[in-house]
């Protein structure tokens, strides 16, 4: 199966799953503010800027991963009505799993009600439910702590600027974004509209047992341990540490068949480090 996927907001994870299309002969037309090409073999277009009718015309499949505002979500905001009564056979809406907000270390799934604590889970949770209100066929992908090619914790640890933040009982969970890009490409060929999946790996962790393991990995020392309450952070960085659960992925599994390639964070870096190696 081969299609024209019209991807806005044509970035990190986007771009995996488009390297995985073109290899199957798919058209692949992704939206940035600037308009350069930051992927070869993908149509680049700027928006907003440019009267998207024509490619909305080309496109069998929507992919927005585009993050949404205090104004609302920026590509229904300009394109509403432009993409409201036409026919899709998939589109897919990238979200996150602060949707859910804090659990303490507890266990979510797609069921769990979503209760955001911070102000990105509450715009995600306004966007999801606009996206639902356009009668497509969507699927919702609530995406954990991404890493990959480029977003490891390797370049800090071996600049001695990574720091193990210790905060009593948080853990995170994360997703490798080939896995993100299997799971993406896995529903595309298995479309099921109204679905909604979570995007993790098997195990949350401790952001400092990945820092340590990321040391043990490169053979340096292990960064010390700064307490959270004492730790010098910007209001961003600390705000990741205001909601600790653990999410559990069976739907991509049992649903859409996936296995992923990288089921914790140590298969992960292990792979991220191999691949630096000439």
């Amino acid at each position: 199966m081969t299609g024209v996927l019209l991807s806005f907001g044509h970035g990190y994870s986007a771009q995996a799953l488009a390297t995985r299309l073109l290899q199957q002969g798919w058209e692949i037309i992704g939206t940035n503010r600037s308009g350069e090409t930051p992927q070869e073999g993908v149509e680049t277009v700027a928006w907003p800027g440019t009267d998207m009718d024509p490619y909305l015309d080309r496109a069998t499949h929507l992919l927005i991963s585009a993050g949404p505002d205090d104004a609302g979500d920026p590509v229904l905001n300009g394109l509403r009505e432009d993409i409201r009564g036409r026919s899709f056979d998939w589109v897919g809406y990238l979200s996150t799993t602060g949707v859910y907000g804090d659990h303490q270390g507890g266990w979510v799934d797609e069921a769990t009600p979503l209760t955001p604590s911070t102000r990105r889970g509450r715009l995600r949770v306004a966007a999801e439910s606009e996206w639902q209100a356009m009668e497509l066929p969507l699927h919702i992908f609530r995406l954990a702590g991404i890493y990959g090619p480029g977003r490891g914790p390797f370049a800090k640890v071996r600049a001695g600027t990574a720091r193990r933040i210790i905060k009593k009982n948080q853990v995170f969970s994360r997703i490798h974004v080939n896995d993100i890009a299997q799971v993406l490409a896995a529903s595309i060929a298995r479309p099921d509209p109204g679905a909604i999946y979570n995007l993790c790996d098997d195990e949350a962790a401790p952001p400092e047992d990945v820092i340590g393991y990321a040391a043990e990995l490169l053979g340096v020392p292990v960064p010390e341990a700064v307490d959270f309450e004492t730790a010098d952070m910007t209001p961003m960085a600390r705000s990741f540490y205001a909601e600790s659960k653990r999410v559990r992925n069976d739907r991509i599994k049992t649903e859409l068949g996936v296995e992923l390639i990288y089921p914790d964070y140590r298969t992960g870096l292990q792979a991220l480090l191999a691949a630096e190696k000439p």
